[in-house]
């Protein structure tokens, strides 16, 4: 028998579910007031926008919120359990070879839209399904890449089809103080003053000498962290309403084919969020706060979910073996084709008009 709320999201119906919600409550291992480290960003073009650093916005009066992994990170973490164990099962386990690695789909940070892909023996049947994407038939990219329909896709760089993620999360900490740290380097040797290196006044020559750590360096208020004092939160949301824009070409195959993304989304959806995100960044739940999981309908009500990972596990199986998992592969990535696939974006670079006379 199928889970209540499952049923409920596989309706096609105005008074359906518009999504699944959960709120984790994370801290560092180190314990609530520990410091963890959030991912430096590039400065925008215009440093006056975002001088580079952590990704802090401050809300007025004193508040903030730093983001501590975005959507599209959430996604390359989760995206990649579809290779492992028995999840590898529910999809088709496609492999590039290029040179002497081994790339999966799952891995590539464009999913089906990936260089790594489009320049293979899949190119055409990639872009044959991405076409039928953009004619309301999404069954063809799901029997080749289906995770690619779960966290969203964008085949930029040819047929511009675009799919919605299903699936988004993203992990913000706040009220945040921002810490700084400093260092210093010193060589295991006095170079210079030994005569193993000539003393130089040549400012590329001690610059040389310092990157290669021949001198000492210093290092002075760098990025140190942050104490995140309004706590560290995970969203995960699981938009039903998206799920219900992904059709085939009959009644069935719809049915089969949402039910088909709706198991995986949910195996997605309730298994435990990798806590290693970086170095000096091991986040684990917070005991004392426990998660918080509703079904939100489109009149705003929001009713408890209790969807087990093992009730998902089971279901995305069940629904995997009805719509029929696409084949495996390992193919080989196409040096040509990826020749060919550079000079044709140089052709669509627009062109300058010669000066007259």
């Amino acid at each position: 028998m199928t889970d209540p709320t499952i049923e409920a999201c596989l309706q096609d119906s105005p008074d359906a579910p518009a999504a699944i919600v959960l709120r984790e409550y994370l801290m560092p291992v180190e314990g609530r007031d520990g410091v963890f480290f959030p991912p430096t960003f590039a400065a925008a073009e215009n440093q006056r926008e975002f001088p580079g650093g952590y990704n802090i916005n401050e809300l007025g009066n004193g508040e903030n919120v730093c983001l501590v992994d975005s959507v599209g990170s959430q996604a390359n973490r989760i995206e990649p359990i579809f290779a492992t164990g028995d999840y590898a099962a529910l999809v088709p386990q496609l492999v590039v070879e290029a040179g002497h690695k081994k790339v999966s789909i799952l891995e590539a940070g464009h999913r089906a839209g990936d260089a790594i892909v489009r320049c293979s023996v899949l190119w055409k049947e990639l872009q044959n399904a991405f076409q039928s994407l953009k004619k309301g038939d999404a069954v063809p990219l799901a029997k080749i890449a289906p995770t690619s329909l779960v966290f969203g896709v964008w085949d930029s760089r040819d047929t511009q089809a675009k799919a919605p993620r299903l699936l988004a999360a993203s992990i913000r900490a706040f009220n945040v103080a921002k810490l700084t740290r400093s260092a210093q380097y010193n060589p295991a040797v006095e170079y210079v003053e030994e005569g193993l290196l000539d003393e130089t006044e040549d400012k590329g020559v001690l610059k040389a000498y310092s990157e290669r750590g021949f001198r000492h360096v210093p290092a002075s208020a760098t990025h140190g962290g942050v104490i995140a004092k309004g706590g560290i939160r995970r969203d995960v949301t699981l938009q039903i309403a998206a799920l219900r824009l992904l059709r085939g070409t009959t009644d069935e195959e719809t049915r089969k084919l949402r039910a088909y993304l709706l198991g995986l989304a949910l195996v997605a959806f309730t298994r435990p969020a990798v806590g290693f995100l970086r170095q000096g960044c091991n986040l684990v739940r917070d005991g004392e706060r426990k998660p918080e999981s509703n079904v939100v309908f489109p009149d705003g009500r929001r009713e408890i979910a209790e969807i087990t990972h093992q009730v998902a596990l089971a279901f995305a199986s069940k629904a995997a073996t009805a719509f029929g998992v696409g084949e495996s592969r390992t193919v080989l990535f196409d040096t040509k084709l990826a020749k060919d696939d550079i000079a044709g974006e140089g052709k669509k670079k627009p062109q300058r008009k010669a000066k007259a006379g």
